[in-house]
């Protein structure tokens, strides 16, 4: 199986290419840190699987361009859309530059890999594209404007694909983790309610990729709070929003 995974150097996405580390599988991992990549297809190089590189930092469009084109001339069986940034949590207004680069690697550089590779999938008629979103996109808190509103336009991205896919036999997944404890969560200096080990949250996405699930969120506690909380009325959400946010510290 040929597998694809982008921002593969840590995380999510370098646990999810260590559990598809096995003999007859191979990994397409993409990411800007090329040292980091190298180390983890050292250690994976013992589990038989095959493993290919492409140092690249997302927000470079062109070059994602030229990737997925080149990548589109060969069977694309699974292909995860991990990367991304977060701006951390802050009551601060978030700079353009920066509300800019999460913009870019969250949404717009979907799109810029995406595009060569869409034909090819309604081609072979079949495959199964992911999209690592966040529960941060059920309810954008103020102290994550950028962030949660980026991840929000991705489910609405990965939602259009889906139906787009649908004819052609090809599956799309969007998957809402909570907290996971990654270089991602390591900058948040607040309480973070259901935090997940990496292995945890890894086998959960692991587990609904292999299910086919059109959307999975989890933890359930945490998306059964945050769907309570968007059944409120709205005076008593945004009183209980402001309390919770801006008790908040960078």
């Amino acid at each position: 199986m040929n597998i694809i995974i982008t921002g593969a150097s840590s995380g999510i996405g370098a646990g999810l290419a260590r559990y598809y580390a096995k003999p007859g599988n191979h990994l397409f991992l993409i990411a800007r840190r090329l040292d980091r990549l190298e180390t983890l297809r050292d250690a994976l190089t013992p589990t038989g699987v095959s493993v290919t590189l492409f140092q690249a930092d997302v927000t470079d469009f062109e070059t994602m361009q030229q990737i997925g084109e080149e990548l589109s001339k060969i069977q694309l069986d699974l292909i995860i859309l991990n990367a991304g940034i977060s701006t951390g949590h802050s009551g601060s207004v978030t700079p353009f530059a920066l509300a800019k680069q999460v913009y870019d690697t969250n949404l717009l550089s979907l799109h810029a890999f995406m595009e060569p590779v869409i034909p090819k999938l309604k081609e072979q008629q079949n495959g199964h594209v992911v999209f690592i979103s966040s529960l941060a996109s059920l309810l954008t808190m103020p102290t994550s404007l950028v962030y949660g509103s980026s991840k929000r336009a991705m489910n609405a991205y990965a939602e259009g694909l889906r139906f787009l896919l649908y004819p052609f036999h090809v599956r799309v997944t969007t998957i809402k983790p909570g907290f996971i404890v990654s270089e991602l969560t390591d900058k948040n200096r607040f309480n973070m309610p259901f935090l997940l080990p990496l292995e945890k949250g890894v086998a959960r996405i692991a587990r609904a990729i292999e299910r086919k699930k059109a959307i999975y969120a989890f933890p359930l506690r945490f998306v059964l709070i945050i769907r309570v909380l968007n059944l409120l009325p709205l005076f008593l959400r945004q009183r209980i929003v402001t309390f919770a946010n801006f008790n908040k510290e960078e």
